[in-house]
C-alpha cells in the first residue's frame, strides 16, 4: 500500500495561501503535491532535514519568467517523518526557489531556503510559491513523477459567492475581485470559494482539466475539541457526485479530484480563461479571474457567470 503523507496545520498555517490542484501538471492532478504561497518573496522551508541535492533545471520559455528553475531535495529527519506519517528515509522535493542552501546543510521548518523565482513552469497570473512533494525511500527524487499522495490536516471554511465583485488588484493576465468576503469571526483561518452546495473548491476552473476540494482528510471521526469531522478513508468513499457553481454544473468528483465539465466562464458577458481557486488566510478571500489582455480597470464592477460550452478552454493536460 502506498503511504499517504499528511501536512499538519502548524506547517501549512505558516503560509498565506495553499493549493493542491491549481496546476496543469500530473502531480497536482492526482493530489500528490502542494503549492505553498509565502507572500513575501522568500521560499521558507515546510520540511526539516538535511539537504541532499540542489539542481538547476530548464523550464518552458516564457517572456515573463526565468529561463531556469531549481530543485531542492531534502532527506527528512526521522521526527519529521513521524510528524507527517511518512516512512523513515522519505525525501522532500521542492521547486521554484533559488537555493541559498547547500548539500549537507540542515534546515528546519520555517528556515529561509532562498528567494522565490518566477518560473516558466507556471502561468503569468500565478503568484510565487514553493512547490512541495514527497518521495518514498529509494525513489529518485529528481524525476518529475513519483510523489506520494498528500493530504492536508487543515480545516478550510467554505465561502459563498454570488458572482459579483469590484476589481482591487490587476495584472497583465488577471484581476482579483474584492468578494467574496470571509464570514465574521473567521479571521486568520483558511477559507475558499464554495460550490453551490458549500464545498470549498480548489484548482483552475476550468482552464485546467481538473480541480479538487479542501475537505479535511484526517482519518478520524473527531478532533481534540470534540467537533465532528467528515471521515474519508478511501478515494471511492470520498466521491460525492456533481459540483455546481453559480447555478451551473461545473464538474464531477472522481476520488481525489474534480473532473471539470465543458463550461466557459464569462465576466461582464465576455469570455475569460477561467477562475484561479485556492485557500487563503487574508481578510478578504476574493476571486482571481484569469483573463490575459483584459481591459478591466481598478474599481470596475464585475459580474461573473458560467455556462455550458462545446469548446472549453484547456491549458493543461489532465490524467
Amino acid at each position: 500500500m502506498t503511504t499517504t503523507v499528511t501536512l499538519p496545520a502548524a506547517i501549512v498555517g505558516r503560509y498565506r495561501r495553499f493549493s493542491r490542484f491549481n496546476s496543469p501538471y500530473p502531480a497536482h492532478d492526482a493530489g500528490h503535491a502542494i503549492d505553498l504561497y509565502p507572500g513575501d518573496g522568500r521560499g521558507r522551508s515546510p520540511v526539516a532535514g538535511t539537504v541532499r541535492a540542489v539542481r538547476t533545471v530548464g523550464c518552458p520559455d516564457r517572456r515573463y519568467a526565468a529561463s531556469t528553475d531549481h530543485v531542492i531535495v531534502v532527506d527528512l529527519d526521522p521526527a519529521y517523518c513521524a510528524r507527517i506519517g511518512a516512512e523513515p528515509g522519505t525525501t522532500a522535493r521542492m521547486l521554484h526557489v533559488v537555493p541559498t542552501v547547500e548539500p549537507g546543510e540542515h534546515v528546519a521548518v520555517g528556515d529561509d531556503l532562498g528567494p522565490t523565482t518566477r518560473s516558466g513552469f507556471f502561468g503569468r497570473w500565478v503568484a510565487d510559491h514553493v512547490h512541495l512533494g514527497f518521495r518514498p525511500p529509494g525513489a529518485n527524487p529528481l524525476r518529475a513523477s513519483g510523489s506520494l499522495p498528500l493530504n492536508v490536516d487543515v480545516d478550510v471554511d467554505p465561502v459563498a459567492w454570488d458572482g459579483t465583485g469590484t476589481v482591487v488588484e490587476r495584472g497583465p493576465s488577471h484581476v482579483v475581485l474584492d468578494r467574496p468576503q470571509r464570514p465574521p469571526g473567521t479571521a486568520g483561518r483558511f477559507a475558499a470559494l464554495a460550490s453551490d452546495d458549500g464545498i470549498p473548491l480548489d484548482g483552475g476552473l476550468t482552464h485546467y482539466a481538473g480541480g479538487g476540494t479542501f475537505i479535511n482528510e484526517r482519518a478520524s471521526s473527531g478532533t481534540d475539541d470534540g467537533r465532528t469531522e467528515r471521515v474519508h478513508t478511501t478515494d471511492t468513499e470520498r466521491e460525492r457526485g456533481e459540483i455546481s457553481l453559480l447555478g451551473t454544473r461545473v464538474g464531477t468528483e472522481r476520488g481525489r479530484w474534480i473532473e471539470w465539465a465543458p463550461v466557459e466562464v464569462l465576466a461582464n458577458g465576455e469570455r475569460i480563461v477561467g477562475l484561479s481557486l485556492f485557500a487563503s488566510r487574508r481578510d478578504w478571500i476574493g476571486v482571481k479571474l484569469v483573463c490575459p489582455d483584459h481591459t478591466f480597470r481598478m474599481g470596475a464592477d464585475v459580474s461573473v457567470s458560467i455556462r455550458p460550452t462545446t469548446d472549453p478552454i484547456r491549458l493543461g493536460v489532465g490524467r
